[in-house]
């Protein structure tokens, strides 16, 4: 059997870079993707994995990149942006940026991908969310252009999910407050530990759950 071809987007550091270490390791023929192309280049050639450039706010970059790289059976949504001001403070095209990033750009990819998934029998995405996401975390105080880009994002998995079929597994990962530049050094989990429930979805079983927010590996309330 020729083997599973992946797709990680933002995979040229973080957690994205670990997740692609990791799906590589297990024998996947892994694409990392990224806008910026020096970067992407040289994080694959650390891995040993593809890259491609791509730029998830615009669609046709996700054409070009997509046409070029071929099918795809693991697509994961790990690029993302974020900001800290709050829902009162924060400027509106932040807002738009961060829905267009977060949570429009990972539909487009699943809006290019998941029917071809659904036509050969298998696939697995898993769309990079984070607690912040959850409905409960939207009150208070907090970045709240990403918690509503989060948001969203939890609503593009359960409806992909929704019609992608019983072969395609869509859920999102909850990975934590991870050691990244994004996370900062105080966060307490490790790059692993963000990366592992991510991986173990991009790798479920044919009876492996979907249309799920999971962290360490459990369901969690969207």
């Amino acid at each position: 059997m020729a083997k599973r071809t992946a797709l990680v987007t933002g995979g040229n550091r973080g957690i994205g870079f670990e997740v692609a270490h990791q799906l590589a390791t297990l024998g996947l023929e892994v694409t990392i993707a990224t806008r910026d192309e020096h970067a992407g280049q040289r994080a694959a050639i650390e891995l040993g994995t593809r890259f491609v450039r791509l730029d998830v706010a615009d669609p046709h970059s996700i054409q070009a990149a997509l046409e070029t790289v071929g099918p795809i059976d693991v697509l994961v949504n790990n690029a993302g942006l974020y900001s800290q001001a709050g829902v009162l403070e924060e400027h509106i095209d932040e807002f738009r940026l961060q829905l267009e990033v977060n949570a429009l750009g990972p539909l487009a990819l699943c809006q290019a991908l998941v029917p071809a998934m659904r036509r050969r029998g298998y696939g697995r995405v898993v769309n990079v969310s984070s607690g912040y996401g959850q409905y409960g975390a939207m009150p208070g105080e907090g970045p709240a252009a990403y918690k509503l880009a989060k948001l969203a994002l939890g609503g593009v998995t359960r409806m992909v999910a929704g019609v992608a079929g019983p072969e395609v597994k869509v859920n999102a990962a909850d990975p934590g407050w991870v050691r990244t530049r994004m996370g900062g050094p105080g966060a307490p989990r490790s790059i692993q530990e963000g990366a592992d429930t991510i991986v173990w979805l991009a790798t479920l079983p044919d009876d492996g759950p979907t249309g799920g927010l999971f962290h360490d590996r459990k369901q969690v309330d969207w």
